[in-house]
């Protein structure tokens, strides 16, 4: 897939966005929990201007909740994730997902 100069420092510019927002780890093994009461930030594969944060109030539900990554991408997408995966992310663990298709593509989405 080829990639215009917008489109290239539009994923760019959102991966150093997560980043900065999920901040980077050392290598500690015994890197501490969340802080309760914080969001769950995505990482979403070839960007471009989607976004997904969970809300942490999210966690404790007993229900799969469906969340649209649109962002600022101009086009939706949506991802479920079952009761179980947030049970998963609230105890510290990660889920890896796929979007729906929308305009002939999706995107992987990795959260905790």
């Amino acid at each position: 897939m080829d990639y215009t100069r917008k489109q290239f420092c539009g994923a760019l510019g959102a991966g150093v966005v997560t980043l900065w927002l999920t901040g980077c780890g050392g290598g500690d093994e015994d890197s501490p929990d969340p802080t309760p009461g914080s969001p769950v930030v995505a990482v979403i594969a070839n960007n471009h201007g989607h976004a997904l944060s969970i809300p942490a109030a999210d966690l404790d539900s007993t229900t799969a909740r469906t969340y649209s990554i649109e962002g600022a991408a101009g086009h939706r997408h949506d991802v479920t994730v079952t009761a179980a995966q947030l049970q998963r992310l609230k105890s510290g663990g990660t889920v890896a997902l796929t979007s729906t298709t929308t305009l002939g593509h999706d995107h992987g989405v990795s959260l905790g």
